[in-house]
């Protein structure tokens, strides 16, 4: 999934240079004028952006209506690190000719990424997330730590911090008993389906796709390897387009303080967690 590259990669920004500078206004001024605002968000990242439906999705459209813009989306596939993204979708554009966009949604809002990335400006958090444990209280009814997971089939999404910490856990001790799926969601779906006993993957999956269903528990995931605060999501634009950030910004307060941007993660099952 798109996050999991940013945790693990993070250095890759460090390759960013700084953009030459040009009038602040300028680049919201071109938006007003033409009345379109260019969004990227990543393809298949249930509960976010998959098949043109997502918490991002909707979030953006909100922006723009907010910025009296229409929302055109430039859906993309995840390169190898967020570098990648960011020159294909925020300041450069992709060798191909797909973008840029005016702004990228989930970008992950860490100080060190910051200081790297200097031909981006990264602002207005949104959400936070985390990773948590799903289980079928049918199976594992109380849940002590991972110990509790001893014999237990335990589903995990490939090339996730997830799998990476669940495969790795006091020396591969669960090894044998993971499962891993091409994504998070069908992971879920198996354990709702009675193949699973346990899920590990980010809380939002786990709420988009469980819903609430008092089969299933989730609980706070404590790994040697796993970043108990878990991390911030936010937004992207170019270093130099300094009014659409403080536009965007505004807007993303306006729905924060309205209760909107919680209904938005609340259509799609997801509980909004502020950073």
């Amino acid at each position: 999934m798109p996050f999991i590259r940013r945790l693990m990669a993070p250095f890759a920004l460090a390759l960013l240079l700084y953009a030459p500078l040009h009038s602040a206004h300028a680049d919201l001024d071109k938006l007003k004028h033409d009345g379109i605002l260019k969004v990227a968000v990543y393809k298949d990242f249930a509960p976010f952006s998959a098949q043109d439906s997502g918490i991002d999705i909707d979030l953006a459209r909100a922006l723009a209506e907010k910025l009296g813009l229409r929302l055109s989306l430039l859906p993309f596939d995840a390169g190898e690190d967020l570098g990648d993204d960011l020159r294909n979708m925020v300041w450069k554009g992709h060798y191909l000719g797909y973008g840029p966009a005016d702004v990228l949604m989930h970008v992950p809002v860490d100080p060190r990424l910051m200081d790297g990335a200097r031909k981006v400006k990264i602002f207005a958090p949104y959400y936070h997330e985390n990773v948590r444990l799903v289980r079928d209280v049918r199976k594992i009814p109380t849940y002590d730590g991972v110990d509790s997971l001893a014999g237990k089939k335990v589903g995990v999404e490939k090339v996730s911090i997830s799998a990476m910490v669940m495969l790795g856990e006091q020396d591969g001790k669960f090894r044998d008993n993971v499962k891993i799926y091409p994504t998070a969601v069908e992971a879920l779906e198996k354990l709702k389906a009675g193949e699973l006993d346990a899920v590990l993957a980010n809380r939002s999956e786990i709420e988009s796709v469980i819903r609430q269903d008092p089969n299933f528990a989730l609980s706070e995931a404590t790994f040697q390897r796993l970043p108990r605060q878990g991390w911030v999501v936010g937004m992207a634009v170019k270093n130099d387009n300094v009014e659409l950030a403080k536009a965007l910004q505004a807007a993303t307060n306006d729905l924060a303080a309205s209760g909107q941007l919680a209904q938005i993660f609340a259509r799609h099952g997801v509980t909004l967690a502020r950073p």
